[in-house]
C-alpha cells in the first residue's frame, strides 16, 4: 500500500516540479577551474578580434547561475568591457551577444562581417539563459559535415558553439579506434574487423548499425588521426564549458561475432534502404544476452580511459530499425539492458536518445510502446532529443516524453542539402509553447541538422530562443539580420530578406524538405520535386533587390557573407527556373512537339550552364573543397583514392548502385559540369530521339545508361577540380538574370 501510495503521489506532481537539478544532472557541472575557462574563453576571442581582445575582460562566476541556468552580464567600465558569467560557454556567448546586438556584428557559417569602431559603445546588461541545455549536432552530421575536418576547422566550430551559447554538443571521433581494441580483446581478427567497419563518409550509418563495410577499410593512420583529434576537440569543448556527449553501445556488432559467441542472442538486421548483403545488415545483439553487458561495458571501459567523461552517452539502437518484438515486456527489457551497460560503467550515466524513431516508425512506436520503452529506467536517465520538433514535435504525442526529460531541436536539414527553406514562424512560436505545455519536461532547445553550411538565417532566428522571453518581430528581425550580415544599413537587402521570410523562410507545413530540386535529380519522365508553398516570384525579386544594393555598396564594404547570399540567392532561382523547364520538356515531348522540346531542351541545358559559372565564382559551391579535403589527410596514395571515392559516392550515389541516390545532392561548381548537366544530356537526347524516330522512350535503358556513363563512372574517378573561385559573382548574376529576363517570367 506504501508502495502504490508513493507511485499515485508521482503522478500528481508536475513532472516539470517533480525535476531537481542537483538530482538529474548535479554531477555534469564543468571539472575545469574557472581561471582556466577564462583564459580558453580569451582564446575565443582573440582568434576573432585579435589585438582588440585587449578592450575585453572576462570573469566567471559559477555561483550566479540562476536556477541551474547560465547568466552572463556585459558592462563598460572605463575602457574595457566587462564579461561576467557562470560559465565559459556563457562568457563566450555573452561576448558574441555584445557583438551581435550593440555592434551589429555578424558570425556563421559562411563567413564573418566583424567591424569594430574604436571606442565600444557602453553596455549594461544581464542575460539569464532559458534552459538548461542548448544542445549541437545530428549523429549524421560527424558524416555529412565533419568528416574530412582538421584540428583548424575544428577549433572554429568549436568557437562558434561557444559563441552561440552551446554547452552540449555530440563528441564522437575516434570510437572506431576503441571499438578495434575492443573487438581484438574479444577474439575477432583484423581483416574481420576491417570487413565491418565502413569508409569515412558512411561511418555514422555504420555507427547506428544501418551498413556495413560501405567505403573502406579504415587504416592505421586514420585511427590514430582520429583520436588524437578528439582528445584536443574534448580538451577545448571541456575548458569552454561545453559538455560532451560520448557514444554507448546499442548493440551493432560485426558479422563474424557468431564465430566468437556462437550461442549469443543474435538476429541479423534487416536490409537497409536495399544495400547488398556485402554491405549490409551487421547482426544486433540483443540486450538482455548476457554478452550484451559485458561488450558494453568493455568499450565504455575502454573508452572512457581513452578520453574520460562527462556522463552522457548517445546510443540510438533503433534508428531506422525495429525491434523484433512489439512485447511491452520486451521493450521494457531492451531499456533496462541497454542502460544498464553504461550505468555498470558510469552510475552517473545518462543515456541520450535520438527521438527520430517515434516519427519515422510512428505505426510501430504507438504510444504504449514507446511509454514501456522510455519509462524502462528511471525519470531523467534518459534525455530524449525531439527531433524535427520546429514542424513535428513528438512532445505533445508523448506527453512530453512520459517524464523522461526532452530537448526540442531543429533538424531542418537533411543530407546537406542545399536550397533556401525553413519555418520562421513556427521557430519563432513553437519553442515558447514547447515551455508551456502541461506538465512539461523540455530542459533544453537544440539544432541537429543532418548537414551545415546552409539557411544560416535559420539557425540564427533559433539561437536567438535561447534567451529571447518572447517571440520577435519577424519583419524587424530580418531587417536586423541583413544590417548586421553585411555590416550596413540599406534598403534594398532589407527588401531582399523580408521576401525571403515571407517565401521560401515561410514553410508551415509538417513534411520535411529533402532538396529535391529538378536539377539535382537522377531525370526521368515522372519526376516529383518538392512542393512548393511559396511565390517563386518573391524569390526571383528577392534577387532583383540584392542585385540593386549590389550597386550601392561600396567594393571595400562588399562582405564575404553578401557574396554568397546572392549566389545562393541566384542558385535557387534557376533551380526554381529549371522546374519550369522541365515541366515545359514534358508536355513538349506528351504532345509529340518535337521544335518545342529541342528548344526546350537547349535553354535547360544552357541555364546548366549559369549555373556553374555562377557557382565557381564563389568558393562556398566548389566541389574541390569538399574532395581535397579528403585527399589532404590521407596518408598513402591508396588511402588517397579511398577517401576521394568516399567523397564522391556519398553527394551522388550514396551506394554502390545508387541506394540513396541524391540524398545527399549539392549544387556545387564540378557537379553541375561532370554529374548532372551530363545526366541531363543523355535523358533530353533520348526524348529527342523518341520523338524522332518515333519510337518509345524506355526509362530503363536511360537510367542504366546514365548510371553507367556518367553516375558510376564520376564515382570512381579520380581527377582533380579547384577550391579557388573564378568569375565576379556579381557580373555573372547580372549576366544571368539578363538571360533569364529574355525568357518567359516565374508564373506567379
Amino acid at each position: 500500500m506504501i508502495l502504490l501510495f508513493f507511485l499515485l503521489l508521482f503522478k500528481s506532481i508536475a513532472a516539470s516540479d517533480f525535476f531537481s537539478y542537483d538530482n538529474l544532472y548535479g554531477h555534469l557541472r564543468p571539472k575545469i577551474q574557472p581561471q582556466d575557462s577564462e583564459h580558453a574563453v580569451r582564446g575565443v576571442i582573440q582568434r576573432l578580434i585579435g589585438e582588440r581582445a585587449r578592450s575585453f575582460e572576462v570573469k566567471i562566476v559559477p555561483k550566479i547561475k540562476s536556477n541551474h541556468r547560465d547568466v552572463f552580464s556585459v558592462r563598460k567600465i572605463d575602457d574595457y568591457v566587462v564579461i561576467t558569467a557562470s560559465s565559459g560557454v556563457a562568457a563566450a556567448w555573452g561576448f558574441h551577444y555584445y557583438l551581435k546586438e550593440f555592434l551589429n556584428c555578424h558570425i556563421s557559417w559562411d563567413g564573418d562581417q566583424i567591424s569594430l569602431p574604436e571606442t565600444l559603445p557602453d553596455v549594461d546588461i544581464k542575460i539569464v539563459a532559458n534552459d538548461w541545455f542548448r544542445y549541437y549536432q545530428n549523429v549524421c552530421t560527424t558524416s555529412y559535415s565533419f568528416v574530412w575536418w582538421d584540428w583548424e576547422r575544428w577549433e572554429r566550430e568549436i568557437d562558434w558553439m561557444a559563441l552561440n551559447g552551446f554547452n552540449l554538443a555530440l563528441a564522437f571521433n575516434g570510437q572506431e579506434e576503441i571499438w578495434r581494441r575492443v573487438y581484438l580483446k574479444l577474439g575477432l581478427t583484423d581483416k574481420e574487423i576491417g570487413e565491418h567497419f565502413a569508409g569515412p563518409a558512411f561511418l555514422s550509418w555504420n555507427r547506428m548499425g544501418n551498413l556495413r563495410g560501405w567505403g573502406g577499410s579504415l587504416s592505421k593512420s586514420w585511427h590514430e588521426r582520429s583520436v588524437n583529434l578528439q582528445k584536443r576537440i574534448l580538451r577545448r569543448m571541456r575548458e569552454l564549458g561545453i559538455t560532451p556527449v560520448l557514444p554507448a553501445f546499442a548493440g551493432h556488432v560485426p558479422r563474424a561475432f557468431t564465430r566468437i559467441f556462437p550461442s549469443a542472442n543474435l538476429t541479423l538486421l534487416p536490409d537497409w534502404c536495399d544495400f547488398p548483403d556485402q554491405y549490409c545488415c551487421p547482426y544486433i545483439l540483443a540486450p538482455d544476452d548476457p554478452t550484451f553487458n559485458n561488450v558494453g561495458s568493455l568499450f565504455l571501459n575502454e573508452y572512457i580511459q581513452e578520453f574520460g567523461t562527462d556522463h552522457i552517452y548517445n546510443c540510438d539502437p533503433f534508428n531506422e530499425m525495429l525491434p523484433s518484438s512489439g512485447d511491452l515486456d520486451y521493450l521494457q527489457r531492451i531499456g533496462r539492458s541497454i542502460y544498464e551497460s553504461i550505468n555498470s560503467t558510469d552510475p552517473h550515466g545518462i543515456w541520450m536518445l535520438q527521438g527520430w524513431l517515434f516519427k519515422h516508425d510512428f505505426l510501430f512506436w504507438t504510444k504504449k510502446r514507446a511509454k514501456a520503452f522510455l519509462t524502462s529506467i528511471s525519470i531523467g536517465k534518459f534525455l530524449v532529443l525531439d527531433l524535427q520538433a520546429e514542424i513535428n514535435p513528438q512532445y505533445t504525442i508523448m506527453d512530453s516524453f512520459f517524464g523522461q526529460p526532452f530537448i526540442w531541436c531543429m533538424l531542418h536539414n537533411f543530407g546537406g542539402t542545399l536550397g533556401l527553406h525553413g519555418s520562421s514562424d513556427f521557430i519563432n512560436n513553437n519553442i515558447f509553447e514547447a515551455r508551456e505545455f502541461d506538465n512539461s519536461t523540455l530542459v533544453g532547445v537544440g539544432i541537429t541538422p543532418e548537414g551545415i553550411n546552409q539557411n544560416y538565417v535559420i539557425y540564427d532566428l533559433l539561437m536567438d530562443m535561447f534567451w529571447r522571453k518572447e517571440p520577435a518581430n519577424l519583419t524587424e528581425w530580418f531587417s536586423n539580420y541583413a544590417r548586421r550580415r553585411y555590416g550596413i544599413q540599406n534598403i534594398h537587402t532589407q527588401n531582399a530578406w523580408n521576401l525571403l521570410k515571407q517565401s521560401v523562410y515561410n514553410y508551415t507545413g509538417d513534411e520535411a524538405q529533402h532538396g529535391k530540386y529538378t536539377v539535382v535529380q537522377h531525370p526521368r519522365l515522372n519526376m516529383a520535386s518538392d512542393d512548393l508553398w511559396y511565390s517563386e516570384t518573391d524569390v526571383y525579386d528577392a534577387w532583383t533587390e540584392l542585385l540593386q544594393a549590389s550597386s550601392e555598396i561600396p567594393e571595400r564594404l562588399m562582405t564575404e557573407t553578401f557574396l554568397v547570399d546572392l549566389v545562393d540567392v541566384t542558385r535557387q532561382a534557376l533551380q526554381l527556373k529549371a522546374n519550369e523547364l522541365f515541366i515545359d520538356i514534358y508536355d513538349a515531348y506528351v504532345e509529340g512537339n518535337l521544335t518545342a522540346l529541342r528548344k526546350k531542351s537547349a535553354t535547360f541545358l544552357e541555364l546548366l550552364d549559369g549555373l556553374e559559372t555562377i557557382l565557381a565564382s564563389n568558393r562556398k559551391f566548389l566541389l574541390g573543397n569538399w574532395i581535397n579535403s579528403a585527399k589532404r589527410i590521407a596518408t598513402t596514395p591508396l588511402e588517397e583514392k579511398i577517401f576521394e571515392r568516399n567523397a564522391r559516392n556519398q553527394i551522388t550515389l550514396w551506394g554502390p548502385n545508387g541506394e540513396i541516390r541524391d540524398y545527399a545532392n549539392k549544387q556545387w561548381s564540378g557537379l553541375v559540369k561532370d554529374y548532372y548537366k551530363p545526366r541531363w544530356e543523355i535523358f533530353l537526347s533520348a526524348l529527342n530521339d523518341s520523338l524522332t524516330t518515333k519510337t518509345p522512350f524506355y526509362q530503363k535503358k536511360v537510367s542504366n545508361k546514365i548510371f553507367s556513363d556518367v553516375e558510376e563512372h564520376f564515382s570512381y574517378s579520380y581527377f582533380n577540380y579547384p577550391d579557388h573561385p573564378i568569375g565576379n559573382s556579381i557580373a555573372i548574376s547580372r549576366r544571368i538574370k539578363k538571360k533569364l529576363g529574355q525568357l518567359k517570367r516565374f508564373k506567379n
